[in-house]
């Protein structure tokens, strides 16, 4: 399978960067072909100037991460939930990256569109400090209504896997390897 991982936390040294790490190494070592990018090594600009009004050129990053979304069967996200929802450099990932044309593209006449990226699933691995009922409760789920369905299901990855640790400042150090374990196991 060819995996594409994206690590939507900007530092290599979170512990959502110990859990992409821990699952490129059983993926490849499982056989798969991966290919994976670390949002905070990207250079790009994550604000749309002008909105969708002016086509905003991408940098060569993001140009690499849709060569990649284009290649992947499956599209692994790892990241955070900070402020009950995604970090804003995520966010302008998808606001830049994920633009009509390419990811989908709506009707001329209607309120429809054809989903572009069909053929490919996605899993979310997420984490957060909060426990996994207050995200629920609280914000509804926020980021998952963001990414999985305003974003992938949209563009038309399916399915859409959802996987959140909660609790991570509060968890002990085996309690976290039992994670970066669960993500292997996953991969």
């Amino acid at each position: 399978m060819r995996v594409y991982i994206l690590l939507a936390h900007p530092s290599k040294i979170s512990f959502n960067a110990a859990l992409a790490d821990a699952y490129e190494q059983q993926a490849k070592k499982l056989g798969h072909e991966v290919r994976r990018q670390n949002l905070g090594d990207m250079d790009f600009d994550p604000i749309l100037w002008d909105g969708y009004k002016t086509p905003q050129e991408l940098e060569p990053d993001l140009v690499k991460a849709q060569e990649n979304i284009l290649w992947c069967e499956k599209w692994v996200i790892f990241y955070p939930i900070w402020w009950g929802s995604v970090p804003a450099l995520l966010k302008g990932f998808l606001d830049r990256a994920m633009q009509s044309g390419f990811a989908y593209k709506y009707h001329k006449f209607g309120p429809f569109w054809d989903k572009l990226l069909k053929g490919r699933s996605a899993h979310l691995i997420t984490t957060c400090d909060a426990p996994s009922f207050w995200i629920w409760f609280m914000y509804r789920n926020s980021d998952v209504n963001l990414m999985k369905q305003a974003t992938l299901k949209f563009c038309g990855f399916s399915p859409v896997k959802i996987t959140r640790f909660d609790r991570i400042r509060s968890r002990s150090k085996k309690e976290l390897e039992e994670f970066i374990d669960k993500v292997r196991n996953i991969a």
